[in-house]
């Protein structure tokens, strides 16, 4: 899709509730839409939006098996009450062989090499498996520019991502923690505020799943 077609998406879709948004995007990916998850906090939003207009769209979460406690038990509140056709794709190495070979606990000391390690072959490799397999036409996200600062001028609402070849749409990418919070009031909705991913170490990383496609997962 070229960027003129995605400007003639953005104009038209200028002043759109998030809600309105969420469904263009399922009705636009016909059948292959998907939204993503890891179920830090507000992550139910966006998968209340989506599953309003469609039990059945795949929910892609990468499950990298060093998620806390109570991580867990928020997908699986999130997988009750909205009956989420939840898609886990898991690492072919798994968490306790990863960390028996890079530290041995979680939280892990924030190394860059480790951070690295654990995105390239705990994350971003079930992620691109995944996507490639769902191979979705339009991919629904839980990006805000409120936890992105440092890439916020470049985010839209709908952008064309060359990696997996497909729309992608961020719905709530405007909103803030206090529209957030309002939200999960109004519709009752759960929440998970603890919430560690090493991936990120102490947030200074991005994991990369919205970065240019990787392709070395050695270990």
């Amino acid at each position: 899709m070229t960027p003129t077609q995605i400007d003639i998406i953005l104009e038209g879709l200028q002043g759109h509730s998030a809600l309105e948004i969420t469904r263009w995007a399922v009705n636009e990916g016909r059948g292959a839409a998907i939204v993503t998850t890891n179920f830090r906090p507000y992550e139910s939003i966006i998968l209340h939006l989506a599953t309003r207009f469609g039990l059945e769209i795949p929910v892609l979460w990468v499950d990298h098996g060093t998620n806390l406690p109570e991580t867990y038990r928020f997908a699986e509140k999130c997988r009750e009450q909205f009956s989420l056709n939840l898609k886990p794709y898991l690492p072919l190495m798994t968490s306790a062989h990863w960390l028996a070979l890079n530290g041995g606990q979680i939280p892990m000391p924030d190394e860059v090499a480790r951070v690295e390690s654990f995105s390239r072959i705990m994350k971003l490799e079930p992620f691109e498996r995944g996507m490639r397999e769902l191979a979705p036409k339009v991919w629904i996200t839980a990006l805000r520019k409120e936890q992105n600062p440092q890439r916020a001028a470049s985010l839209k609402p709908v952008m064309w991502d060359t990696k997996f070849n497909c729309l992608k749409v961020n719905p709530i990418l405007e909103w803030t923690a206090k529209e957030m919070d309002a939200y999960l009031a109004e519709h009752n909705l759960p929440n998970e505020r603890t919430y560690y991913d090493p991936a990120k170490g102490d947030e200074k990383h991005e994991c990369g799943l919205h970065a240019p496609l990787t392709t070395n997962y050695s270990i």
